[in-house]
Order: structure tokens, then sequence, then C-alpha cells
């Protein structure tokens, strides 16, 4: 897409995500991964630094970082290596944290990203790399009075840390960058995508510049776990750095905090170079080899990413822009979408609508409904046995009896006499009533025939009416407009 111009500044923006492996194992020791525990009981002498202790890479790591390579087009180093990056942090208990710097596991790649929710139009971001290191522990502050305690649970946590080339233009973009890459994680089972936890978590690098200029002076913005939050913070700090250019300031390069409730960002310390850490191979950890029959096994057992299932559900499917990417925006909703939509074949419009409206008001109230019941209610209501006007009360009655399958969603829509007549003979019979009350009403009939399209309502209703319980108002609908067109009487 073509960079966005404001004030005469174009704004230029790329990003380093931290993706928060799901492992059962922290990358370097056998210390469990696991959430919202007291303090310090998830640690091991590797992620302390205690002398003598070795590190022993974590294979389900690795493996999660081929599936990503393979999903986004990465060339997979063979041979990637390990390095000391060196920086003293209170929760940082090594005074180095074990990256990889020179050959990362991962090389280039892309990942196309929807710009235009209407249209579907994509922008395709480039990757730099996508590298595995550890996740440094967690500072407390002001919990305890004026103290800072330290809690070292998440030290040597698994990231894969993803860099994208400076190729974004707006907060915009690079919101829908990091909702797009938490699809795609969350897709392949690689991370769990939980923002509160802080399982995703992106620094962005901010610079703006005159259209056609080098790049500016870039502004690193730290640990945004919001997608909403990045997009303010990007836009926030490009503007920033207009008003310091148009007054004569220079930016200076540094690593500012992001407040997402005050809207503001804070310096936080000058922003260091390649040079300031001090990268040295780490001699503990040889090569991390990865054979061709490991990327193998890893590439049969991919699933159908996002924008693919996106671009499916509308060309095969018949489903809006819209409907399809709110569906693939939640690995959940699209799970249950899969799951309605192959129980019932030839509707999945009237699934994903029913999915996306009824069902996400239920689901927000607390209740669930399973995709089997779903189903039927669908298969139901559009082939007319049961009234539409019945099946947003029927979903009630699904939810509050816990009805999970076909047979059961049956049963209830027989005990509430909620299923219409259907058949040729029904069909007969809806005629012969149309013919009396068109005859009852000549001037009703003769109203609609000279185009006041209000008063078929009334024809309509006096049809159901004469017919009793039991009748589609679809089918209904529809004979008496073949009765007008076809001139009766």
């Amino acid at each position: 897409m073509q960079a966005r111009v404001v004030d005469g500044f174009e704004t230029v923006v790329g990003l380093e995500v931290h993706v928060q492996l799901l492992t059962a194992r922290k990358l370097f020791s056998p210390a469990p991964v696991r959430v919202g525990l007291p303090p310090n009981l998830d640690l091991d002498a590797v992620d302390a630094g205690l002398p003598g202790a070795l590190p022993v890479i974590n294979r389900e790591a690795v493996r999660c970082a081929i599936r990503l390579g393979l999903a986004v087009g990465s060339r997979i180093d063979p041979a990637s290596t390990f390095a000391r990056k060196h920086y003293f942090y209170p929760d940082s208990p090594k005074g180095y944290q074990t990256s990889q710097h020179e050959r990362p596991v991962l090389v280039g790649g892309t990942v196309d990203v929807v710009v235009d929710d209407a249209s579907g139009e994509t922008m395709r971001v480039e990757l730099v790399r996508a590298h595995l290191e550890e996740d440094a522990g967690k500072s407390l502050h002001g919990e305890h009075e004026d103290v800072t305690r330290l809690d070292f649970n998440r030290a040597g946590t698994a990231l894969l840390e993803v860099v994208t080339t400076p190729s974004m233009s707006s907060g915009e973009e690079a919101m829908r960058f990091f909702r797009a890459l938490r699809g795609i994680v969350m897709t392949l089972g690689i991370c769990d995508g939980n923002l509160q936890e802080g399982s995703m978590r992106a620094d962005a690098n901010v610079s703006v510049r005159r259209p056609g200029a080098p790049l500016g002076t870039r502004v690193e913005l730290k640990n945004i776990n919001s997608p909403r939050f990045l997009m303010e913070a990007v836009e926030h700090e490009a503007a920033r750095q207009r008003r310091l250019i148009q007054r004569g300031d220079v930016v200076v390069q540094e690593t500012r905090l992001w407040d997402g409730e005050a809207k503001q960002s804070r310096s936080m310390r000058g922003k260091e170079d390649s040079p300031d850490y001090r990268y040295l191979p780490d001699p503990d950890l040889p090569p991390l080899v990865i054979g061709d029959d490991e990327i193998a096994r890893e590439r049969a057992s991919l699933p159908e990413l996002p924008l693919s299932r996106r671009r499916r559900y509308v060309g095969s499917l018949g489903l809006s822009q819209a409907q399809a990417g709110v569906i693939v925006d939640d690995v959940a909703v699209t799970a249950a979408f899969e799951a309605a939509g192959a129980l019932a074949p030839g509707h999945e419009r009237a699934v994903a609508n029913w999915l996306l409206n009824d069902v996400a008001g239920v689901v927000a109230d607390g209740g669930t409904v399973a995709a089997a019941a779903l189903a039927r209610l669908v298969v139901l209501v559009e082939t007319g046995a049961v009234a539409g006007k019945d099946g947003k009360a029927l979903l009630r009655g699904i939810v509050d009896a816990g009805v999970v399958d076909a047979a059961a969603v049956d049963a209830l829509v027989d005990a509430r006499g909620l299923r219409l007549q259907q058949g040729s003979d029904v069909e007969d019979a809806l005629r012969a009533v149309i013919a009396t009350v068109f005859a009852s009403n000549p001037t009703q009939v003769a109203q609609v025939r000279a185009g006041k399209d209000k008063v078929k309502g009334f024809l309509v209703g006096q049809v159901l009416k004469t017919a009793g319980k039991g009748i589609d108002p679809k089918l209904a609908q529809r004979l008496v407009d073949e009765a007008l067109a076809a001139g009766e009487a």
C-alpha cells in the first residue's frame, strides 16, 4: 500500500513481536511453565544461572519454531546458534539472556495482512528473522511499600521473537499485523495468544521522514500487549516526532514505555545497539541442528491458516468478507463454525449469521451452544420446519436445557409444538386458503396490485390466521406473492 503522509511526513514502523511458546517446560531447563503461581516456585538452577548448571534445548520449542517458519515461508537454518546477550536488569538473574544472534533459526518470510475488512484487500509484511530466546523474570514494583520484589517464575520461558522489516506506515497497519500473527500462532497451536498474561508482546520501532528521504531516527516503544494499544502508541509516537522536527528539535534514539490507560509514553532509557549487548557465542550450547525429517513431520501436520480459511469461506461458502474476517479472527469461533458448518452443508452462511449474532449473545451471557445443536437449529429454520421467529426462542431453550445433539433439538421442537407443516399437500391447502382470503378482501388485493406493498402484510396475516397453527410464514408469503403475480382473485 502507498505510505500515508501526515503533515508532510511518512511514518515508518517495524515490529519485534515476542511470542511465548506453548511448551510444558522452559527453553533450557526442566522447570515447568505455569501461570498464576506464587513467586519463585518454577525456578531451576539453569534459570537462576547457578555455577555448573548446564542448559539443554527444549525440542518442543524447536518444533514450534519450525511450524511458524513453514507457515510464513521462512528459511529454516539447519544449524542455528545461540549467544549470550549481556545486560543487567534485576529480573535477569544470569546477567545475560540466552538468545540467537548471528544465525537465527528462521530467516525471512512474509505475512499477508488484511487491511480492508470490506474488500479483503491485503498487504504483505516481510520478516527479517525469527529467533529463539528465553524470557526474563518480572519486577513487582510498589506491591510491598517502596520495595521492588522479583518473581523468577517466568525466567527461562521459551520465546520466539519475530522481527519485521520497517514496512508498515501507520499504527493501524501495525495493529493488523499483530492480530494476523496472533491468529497464525494460535492456529498453529504454538502460542495461546493470551494478551492479558503477556503471551504476545510487541516492541515497535517508529520513525518519521519526508517522502523519499532516508529513514529517520527510530524510537522503540517497549512491551505492548494489546493490538489497540499498539496502534495508539505508534500514532502517538509518530505525532510526537513530527512536532519535534517541526519546531527544530532533534529526535533522540531511545526506548520509551507506553501507558495504554493514560495514552502517553515516557522515556525509559537510551536505545541500545548490538555492540552494547556484547554478544558472545554461548559455550554451553552447541549449534541447534534441525533435520529434513523433522521439518517434513511438521509440514505434514500444518493446519489451514486464517487467511486461507477466510478466502475459502468467501469464495466457496458464500460468506461476506466481514463475516469471514470475524470468524477467522478467533480460533474458538473458527472451530465452532467449522464443526457446525460440517453438519449443515449448504447452509454455512446461515450458520455464520447465527454464530456471529444470536450465539455470540448467548456466549457473552455465559451460555454455550453445542455445534450439533446449532447445526440442527439452522437446518430446521432454513428448510422451513421451524419459523424464523421461533428459532431465537428455540436457541434459548437449547441453552437452558443443555441440549447437545440433533435428536434432542427435534424433541424440544416437538415438545413446544414449533414444527411447521410441510409438503405439497400443505401448499395445495394454503392455495385454497389464499383464494378464500382474496375473495373476502378484494379492496386490499386491489391496493396491493396498485402498488401499496404494505397492505400485503395484512393479506399474509389473514392467510396464517385462517390456515391455523403450524404454517410457515415464509411459505405463506411466497404463495401469496405467486397468487398476486398470477392475477388470481
